[in-house]
Formats: structure tokens, C-alpha cells, sequence
């Protein structure tokens, strides 16, 4: 099956070498999309967790949307975070983004992430 690899507009750009998206495609469509972090499309490291949480959410719902799917097609969630009080915070902004919907996922509590300053990463897979 064909694989695409992406980095759509509205997202920062990879830190290192990686996608934040890969596309593949055959009878259906699976995109599989790398840990999004707090990090606005210019590059801006968001400083407060809550605020990386949102912004990671929205990179999230931007490549979704640049593959033409959105929070539906979701099929897994990977979650990472560095701090347990910002638990609550993950599970409402979550029902922000899903509603209802319910898909498989997995919630970490990690000693930390690829930069000191990064409290939060989502990656994902959706089919459509």
C-alpha cells in the first residue's frame, strides 16, 4: 500500500527528522500521526501545560483535518505527560475535542519528553 508522508500548514515544523503524519492508503485510508506537543505553528513553546495541552489538541485536529478526517476517524490515542495534576485537565479538554466519542487510548505518566520544557504528547491513528 501506498504511504504518504506529511507535514501540513498549520503546524510547526518536525523538530528533527521526522513526519507528523503518514498516510497510508489501499482499500482504506490509516494515518498515523506523531506526537503533537505544545508548540504553535510558529515554534513557539507554550509555557503553561494547560496551554501546551490546547495547542497540541489543535495541531492534532489540524492534521486530521489536512487528510480530510477529524476527531471521528480516530481509532487510538497515545498519551504522555509529566505531570499527574494535569490529568483533569487532559480529560476535558479530550471531551472538548471527542464529545461522546470513545476510542482506544493509552495515558502515560512519563519522567519527561524530548525537551525539558514539553508537560504533554498526543500521537494518534484514524481510518477514513
Amino acid at each position: 500500500m501506498p504511504v504518504t508522508f506529511a507535514n501540513p500548514a498549520g503546524v510547526h515544523a518536525p523538530g528533527s527528522r521526522y513526519s507528523h503524519a503518514a498516510l497510508v492508503e489501499g482499500p482504506g485510508r490509516r494515518l498515523v500521526i506523531s506526537g503533537q506537543i505544545g508548540v504553535a505553528p510558529d515554534g513557539t513553546v507554550l509555557p503553561a501545560g494547560e496551554d501546551q495541552i490546547r495547542q497540541a489538541i489543535a495541531n492534532l485536529g489540524a492534521i486530521l483535518s489536512a487528510h480530510g478526517m477529524g476527531p471521528a476517524n480516530i481509532v487510538k490515542l497515545g498519551v504522555f505527560l509529566t505531570d499527574r495534576a494535569l490529568i483533569p485537565v487532559w480529560r476535558a479538554e479530550r471531551e472538548k475535542f471527542l464529545g461522546t466519542l470513545a476510542p482506544t487510548s493509552t495515558l502515560l505518566l512519563v519522567a519527561g519528553l524530548a525537551d525539558p520544557r514539553f508537560v504533554f504528547e498526543v500521537e494518534a491513528e484514524a481510518v477514513g
